[in-house]
């Protein structure tokens, strides 16, 4: 695939904005919630590496029994794992992309709907999709599996000092949200994981879930083929303790490490794609910088007080 073809190919599987209700172009100079100057906005400007990424985490998140529990009660993955999907790469986009207002009005509404979202687990112990360290576990699958993706497959080194950046801007949105302790480096993310390890599990619902991504079809050409090199680019990405306990095979293993490859070289072709179009381009020119300076680390700025630019 190149250029127009993976243009289409990108929004057939990931329509931006179905329902037109964000505006990425005005305010003019309206910076949301991040502005030009971060490296989040950076990093989530890489298509490749935040699919593949997105595909990681959601692999990650079926390992925590209380996380996957209110997937399984409250959503219909089976019939609308696509939906679901976009959804979540709406939120990450509007969250990163979109004007102030506009963004955290998007925030307030995912609160609203965390609020009905409640139940017990499989041995019967209570969840609710606000608990705050529910919402720290999803924000950190997401934020560590972005940011591998982005060094698998960006063709641009990471600095520890902006990886470390990465992490203390992003947890603005999960704080938004409710989400407490959030880890804001690179060593604080490893602490976390170490410790929440105990608690994590690969259950008979972890297993169906895992099926139904394994078999869900984009709506694009080459559905099956292009579903594959994501699937297992994503699990190119995990730590090695999540593909330990995902129990994947050695043959697996290798299907990850020929995607990742594979993903690596088609990378830059995405790349040229989207150059000229999508939320990056336009929110870059709502702001007055070309989107050329997405390929640039910024300059180092003064750590932010969390939560700091998300109300």
């Amino acid at each position: 695939m190149s250029g127009e073809p993976i243009r289409r190919w990108v929004l057939g599987a990931f329509p931006r904005d179905p329902d037109s209700t964000l505006d990425y172009d005005h305010p003019r100079g309206d910076p949301g919630l991040f502005g030009p100057d971060s490296v989040t906005w950076r990093i989530h400007a890489d298509f490749p590496g935040m699919l593949a990424g997105g595909l990681a985490a959601l692999m990650m998140q079926t390992l925590h029994p209380l996380a996957l529990a209110g997937v399984w009660d409250h959503s219909n993955f089976r019939g609308d794992l696509v939906g679901r999907l976009r959804r979540t790469t709406t939120f990450v986009g509007a969250t990163t992309y979109a004007p102030r207002a506009a963004a955290e009005g998007l925030i307030g509404h995912v609160r609203r709907i965390h609020g009905f979202v409640r139940g017990t687990g499989e041995d019967g112990t209570p969840y609710a999709a606000d608990d705050p360290a529910l919402l720290t576990w999803v924000h950190v699958t997401e934020a560590h599996s972005f940011l591998a993706g982005y060094r698998r497959f960006a063709h641009h080194a990471v600095p520890r000092a902006i990886a470390d950046r990465y992490y203390d801007e992003v947890r603005r949105v999960a704080e938004a949200l409710g989400a407490r302790d959030v880890p804001a480096s690179e060593g604080e993310v490893a602490d976390y994981f170490a410790a929440i390890q105990p608690r994590l599990a690969y259950t008979g619902r972890s297993r169906e879930v895992l099926r139904v991504l394994a078999e869900v079809r984009l709506p694009v050409p080459f559905a099956g083929l292009s579903r594959d090199v994501f699937l297992h680019a994503g699990m190119a990405l995990l730590p090695a303790w999540a593909g330990d306990l995902l129990c994947h095979t050695p043959r697996q293993r290798r299907q990850a490490r020929v995607a990742a490859r594979l993903l690596w070289s088609m990378a830059p072709a995405f790349r040229a794609a989207l150059k000229e179009s999508g939320v990056v381009s336009r929110s870059c020119r709502r702001v007055g910088v070309p989107p050329e300076a997405m390929r640039d680390w910024p300059a180092p700025a003064d750590r932010q007080e969390p939560g700091a630019a998300a109300h």
